[in-house]
């Protein structure tokens, strides 16, 4: 049983789909964002099928060509088409971001319901733990597992789908203590449901729309902290493309072909903020007091 005030809370999974997607297109960050995320999406999805030529191809006779008919944007110092190892990290960064944010919403998210529903010394022990783990961000946290196990795209993982625990876990349980003091829990109570049956059934349900609106932006951090790690050589290795890693090697020659950092950046640049406009498209549309603002 939820309460009104909870269905309210999470417009963009209970309404008709039909006017929710007109109202939602008609929101210029949620538009530009939706644009912005799909056309990163259709790159990931059209390297697993498609690529114009081989991203893992060395040809030394055609390095650091310029953009033709050929080669759309050119290639990069080992001959490879700057196309195909943009449209592959892209499916890469995406990779990383879902793993990644796919640990830190299911294990904050289990926290922060553990944390609200228990309460006291579990409560004060998880966002003691949740404050140790900020400690640690996620190029620190890959460096030190790179230190121990060698550089590589599951350290890079797990370093970023860690540091993405304690901020899900905070957003949960802040969500969820407010929830339990709410008249529909009182009522679940009161009929004799246990905490972990009112957290599953009535508290989970009603924390969609945040969660929903974290994941989009939490997801745009982990593709940047991707990027950051491969450009410092602790990511994705070769050879395996990636954003970050072409930005490296780009790095060592920008008068002789600049181009060839103004892709790589480009394509982080726009999916970060595909993401978070996105997610701040979500946001207003989940609380009808902002979008009344905007």
């Amino acid at each position: 049983m939820r309460s009104a005030a909870g269905l309210r809370a999470a417009p963009a999974i209970g309404q008709a789909p039909v006017p929710w997607l007109r109202r939602a297109f008609s929101h210029r960050s949620f538009a530009i964002g939706a644009v912005l995320t799909s056309l990163l999406l259709s790159c990931a999805l059209l390297s697993l099928v498609w690529t114009p030529w081989s991203p893992y191809e060395i040809d030394m006779g055609a390095k650091l060509q310029p953009p033709s008919s050929s080669h759309w944007l050119g290639t990069d110092p080992f001959g490879r088409d700057i196309v195909s190892l943009l449209l592959v990290g892209a499916r890469n960064s995406i990779t990383v971001g879902i793993i990644a944010v796919g640990i830190g919403l299911l294990a904050g998210t289990a926290l922060g319901l553990v944390a609200a529903a228990r309460r006291g010394w579990v409560e004060e022990l998880i966002m003691r733990l949740s404050d140790f783990t900020f400690a640690f961000p996620a190029i620190l946290s890959a460096i030190m597992l790179t230190a121990v196990f060698g550089a590589g795209i599951v350290n890079s993982i797990i370093a970023i789908g860690v540091f993405n625990i304690p901020t899900f876990a905070r957003i949960t349980r802040a969500s969820a203590n407010a929830l339990w003091e709410r008249e529909f829990v009182l009522a679940a109570r009161a009929c004799g449901n246990g905490p972990w049956r009112i957290s599953l059934d009535h508290v989970l349900p009603n924390l969609q729309s945040a969660l929903t609106v974290q994941v989009t932006i939490r997801f745009a951090v982990a593709i940047l902290a991707e990027a950051a790690l491969s450009y410092l050589g602790l990511g994705t290795q070769p050879p395996q493309p990636s954003w970050g890693r072409m930005l490296a090697e780009a790095q060592t020659l920008l008068y002789q072909a600049p181009l060839l950092a103004v892709f790589p950046g480009l394509a982080i640049a726009m999916a970060v903020l595909g993401l978070n406009l996105l997610g701040d498209g979500l946001r207003d549309l989940g609380d009808p007091r902002l979008a009344r603002k905007r």
